[in-house]
Parts: C-alpha cells; structure tokens; sequence
C-alpha cells in the first residue's frame, strides 16, 4: 500500500515510472514527511495523517538535505512546507502553477500539486538532465508554457508553469 496517495503523488505515477526513471528519481526526489522528515520514495514508512511541525522538523530536515551536493534543486513543495527548510537561493527553482482565465493568469492551489508531480515525473523520463535552471525550462517547456524568473538573490529562481 502506497503511504503518498495525493494529487501529486498520482500524478507522478511512480510505480508505472520505467526502472531508469526509478533509478533516477531514488536519489533524486526528496520528499519532506510532516512525521519522518526527509525521505525517498523508496522508504517504506507506515501509513499517517499529521500536520507538519516545521519549527520542530527544520534541524533534522536541514541536516539531511544541506550536506547534498547538486547544481540544481527543483523545489515542488507546498506552502505549508516552505518554512522548514531554507534551500540555497542561486540553485534553486520554485515550481509555481497558473491558469489562464479570462485572458488573467491566476494562481492555483490544490490543482497545482497534480502539475507538480506531472512535471516531477517528466525530469525523470526526460533523455537530459537540469543542471541549471535554463535546463530545466527547456525541458519543462517542451510540455508547458512556462516562464522562468531569476533569483534576486534573496528569493529562489521561479518557473510559473501554466496548466492546460
């Protein structure tokens, strides 16, 4: 039984991924678990239902994740989870989710898990691999029309993904 049974985590599709998008994806993904930290998808953690606590998990989530060594972190998290870990500005891109209504781009919420997963489960299926946040908009672009907006140095890079 799978324990991430949400939007984004169906839309991901993890075990319909091929073994090399697997692969990929096992020292790739970090996921932040309100109960057990920072985990892989590959863990196998007991089913729970809790809110996370990021004054209480950001010491340990920050000891998993800050001794990773990468040139690009793609930042999929929820509001909720954005305040129990700091990532580094100049190598991080934020996943943001708008829609087209009306002619007005609008942010969406709920939905927006559902694209971050889809996007998530096209780097791991794409033949190339971000190392940069250009890379990454090239390869989310081949899907979505997406805009990327640099780091001002004090807030993450953003690629604005529009849903279709």
């Amino acid at each position: 039984m799978a324990v991430y049974t949400g939007v984004l985590y169906q839309a991901l599709g993890w075990s319909t991924l091929s073994p090399a998008a697997r692969k990929r994806g096992e020292s790739a993904v970090a996921i932040i678990s309100a109960k057990y930290g920072v985990v892989r998808p590959t863990y196998k953690i007991e089913n729970y239902k809790e809110k996370i606590n990021n004054k209480a998990l950001a010491e340990s989530v920050a000891a998993a994740l800050d001794p990773i060594k990468t040139s690009l972190i793609v930042d999929c998290r929820s509001s909720t989870y954005k305040t129990v870990w700091k990532s580094p500005v100049d190598i991080t891109v934020e996943i943001r989710v708008s829609t087209v209504v009306d002619g007005v781009r609008t942010v969406i919420t709920h939905m927006s898990k559902k694209t971050r997963g889809e996007i998530t489960r096209w780097l791991l299926q794409s033949r190339g691999v971000a190392k940069t946040p250009e890379d990454l908009y090239a390869i989310v672009s081949e899907k979505y029309p997406c805009a990327l907006t640099p780091s001002d140095g004090v807030e993450p890079w953003v690629l604005e993904v529009i849903a279709v």
